[in-house]
């Protein structure tokens, strides 16, 4: 995610995962080639090639209609509003608060575990502490690692009237 436009009354993240979508389209690409060039070959070939396009291809689409979804959260100063629109292979959606509502942002935490090792992951929260919406409302629904979350968080309440808030990590 990254901050597109930061005016004085205008804040937007963007975040269009670019690498994913391509990455998977080139997976679909290459299982559906395969499985047509095996299937090409006649005989018992034409149900295995199938079986490969079909499902590696279909395995992939799935993936891309999970992990791919554009998300972008306006903050605007002078309509007094903060949308956030997510757009997918199912379809759009923009939900829209009242900016006077919003107390800050903050990194929402969970922890990861493997056989021999956990790390933390993050992601940005929007708090509203008034209306008929208060509460934490996350920017993204999946949880990262990196700096980026932290970076989302650092500009909104940047971006915030001078009310400087605390945007330490709280545990989910």
């Amino acid at each position: 995610m990254k901050v597109t436009r930061n005016t004085p009354n205008q804040l937007i993240l963007s975040d269009t995962p670019w690498f994913i979508g391509i990455s998977l389209v080139f997976f679909i690409l290459g299982f559906a080639a395969g499985g047509l060039f095996v299937a090409s070959e006649g005989g018992m070939h034409i149900f295995a090639g199938l079986v490969f396009a079909l499902g590696g291809g279909g395995l992939g689409f799935g993936a891309f209609c999970a992990f791919v979804q554009r998300v972008q959260v306006i903050l605007d100063r002078n309509k007094d509003s903060i949308v956030i629109r997510r757009q997918s292979v199912f379809g759009y959606s923009a939900v829209e608060h009242q900016l006077s509502n919003l107390s800050h942002a903050e990194l929402e935490s969970t922890i990861s575990r493997s056989k021999n090792s956990s790390s933390t992951l993050y992601r940005p929260v929007l708090i509203l502490d008034r209306g008929m919406s208060a509460g934490p409302h996350p920017i993204v629904e999946a949880f990262s690692s990196g700096r980026g979350s932290r970076k989302m968080v650092e500009a909104v309440n940047d971006w915030l009237p001078a009310r400087k808030v605390d945007s330490a990590s709280q545990s989910a």
